[in-house]
């Protein structure tokens, strides 16, 4: 015969769990669209925003996939696809700021010359 829990020894449910994990992801994704329009460096904005979504991503795959109960090979399948992820960003930010300084250096070489014309 199974006795009753007094209300301040019941575990909160699964889904109640997922509701605060949910509203978590809420408040992260709030937190990512406000801090696209602080005005910071590139690269403390994009760190901050790549921090932000693996943090998202462990949420997600743990709680929401179920990664938390199962084995861990699923897991270790899970990180490489992070860590496929990541490189893959690192990648086209290098890419992305190299094109991006170029692209600066040749609008500061065109402003100085039409200054040089003027002056």
């Amino acid at each position: 015969m199974d006795i009753p829990l007094p209300a301040q020894h019941r575990h909160p449910s699964r889904f109640h769990t997922f509701m605060q994990i949910a509203m978590f992801l809420a408040i992260v994704t709030g937190i990512e669209i406000v801090i696209i329009f602080i005005p910071v460096s590139d690269f403390w904005q994009y760190t901050t925003l790549a921090v932000l979504s693996v943090v998202k991503f462990l949420a997600v795959i743990f709680y929401f996939m179920h990664l938390k109960w199962d084995r861990a090979f699923c897991t270790i399948l899970f990180f490489i696809g992070l860590i496929l992820g990541g490189g893959t960003l690192i990648a086209l930010l290098a890419l992305f700021a190299t094109e991006r300084t170029e692209a600066l250096d040749a609008q500061a070489a065109l402003v100085t010359s039409m200054a040089a014309e003027r002056g």
